[in-house]
């Protein structure tokens, strides 16, 4: 590393979070871990090998470069699955990498049926229905959706192995809108066994907070993904193991004493009231530290104590106010996001502040900031 600012994944703690989530799936359930967006900005390559060492072998992503991506490191037996549609131009490249995608419609369903004969493969599928999400598939009352996807069932070279569904407001503590979307998801199936005769081993609807505590919604393949990182602590969904394997860190670069009136930052957003003690942190919003999270509003801490961010944060630095922390020299190091002593920095603490996602502060984090892993 050559910068004085760095992301820490602790790879300790994914391995333990893997197994508290593990322990929650219901008898006759499998993982599907959640691996987009590099490990929700983990660190696939480096996070991959502890899922394999738990025994995970179902892994969920985005983007056809990252199914990719992953069946190029990753174990030949692996069952990725797309989560997002693929248009039909690439069908072939889905047949190429053996990934499992998502049948919306029998245009695409057709084409990857040739696609597949063609390569003398026979890859496996998933029929997507919208049981309240209002993103992708067929609607969950909609008759075509037995018939188109039975029918799809039927092609050369396509092997059905469920039913996908997708949780809107799994998260919040009123489960009213996930009740009614398992309901609909049971009513497909339901649907599928009287009219079609057809039972599908590996239908999935849970996210991480229903893989968690709504062990009826977890039928052939559960679908965590933030949890294992650490995300979903909050009371009404908080899962007792789960930490958060990120840790943020920087040192200060420089310290100096300053007058009651001094201004700080750009449009003098920052503003001392005494004689004050302002350090220099060296990353900023270029490094996905979210621009909002300064001007009063974030701190960071040392050895336990808070120090609040004075003025808004620049693109490669932000200041801090160590007026109460007279220990505080250049070269000390400071915990963005993390714990330090009995205090702790969450990325949700920053996202509720930002009005951000705890997943879209761990993402950005990617920008240019180097990584630790701790094995």
């Amino acid at each position: 590393m050559h910068r004085p600012a760095w992301v820490e994944i602790d790879l300790r703690v994914l391995d333990n979070n893997i197994k508290t989530v593990q322990s929650c799936i219901a008898e006759g359930s499998q993982m599907l871990a959640v691996v987009k967006g590099n490990c929700y900005g983990h660190g696939l390559k480096e996070c991959y090998p502890v899922f394999r060492a738990n025994g995970v072998s179902n892994f969920a992503v985005a983007t056809l470069d990252e199914a990719i991506e992953l069946r190029e490191i990753g174990d030949p037996a692996d069952r990725i699955v797309l989560m997002g549609l693929n248009p039909v131009f690439y069908a072939d490249v889905a047949c190429d990498y053996n990934i499992v995608t998502l049948i919306k419609d029998l245009h695409y369903a057709k084409a990857l049926s040739e696609e597949a004969l063609r390569q003398g493969k026979t890859v496996e599928v998933m029929g997507v229905v919208d049981t309240g999400m209002g993103r992708i598939g067929y609607q969950w009352d909609d008759p075509a959706a037995i018939e188109e996807l039975a029918e799809a069932a039927s092609y050369p070279g396509l092997d059905m192995i469920g039913i996908f569904s997708h949780f809107s407001s799994e998260d919040f503590p009123d489960k009213y809108w996930s009740r009614e979307q398992k309901k609909r998801f049971d009513f497909v199936l339901q649907q599928f066994q009287e009219k079609k005769g057809m039972v599908f081993p590996l239908n999935s609807l849970a996210n991480s907070p229903a893989t968690s505590h709504n062990p009826a919604a977890h039928y052939g393949l559960c679908r965590p993904g933030g949890s294992l990182y650490g995300r979903y602590q909050g009371g009404f969904n908080r899962l007792e193991g789960v930490e958060a394997v990120m840790t943020v860190k920087a040192l200060v670069i420089q310290v100096k004493d300053v007058p009651d009136g001094f201004s700080v930052s750009y449009m003098r957003s920052g503003h001392t009231s005494r004689p004050s003690r302002i350090a220099t942190l060296p990353l900023g919003y270029g490094d996905g530290f979210p621009r909002s999270w300064g001007n009063g509003k974030g701190y960071v801490l040392f050895d336990g104590r808070r120090a609040p961010i004075i003025g808004v944060i620049c693109m490669d630095q932000f200041m801090i106010d160590v007026t109460d922390l007279p220990d505080v020299k250049e070269g000390d190091e400071a915990i963005l996001i993390g714990k330090s002593g009995g205090e702790t920095i969450v990325l949700g603490d920053i996202g509720k502040v930002c009005g951000m996602l705890s997943n879209e502060v761990s993402l950005n984090l990617q920008l240019r900031l180097p990584y630790k892993f701790i094995r």
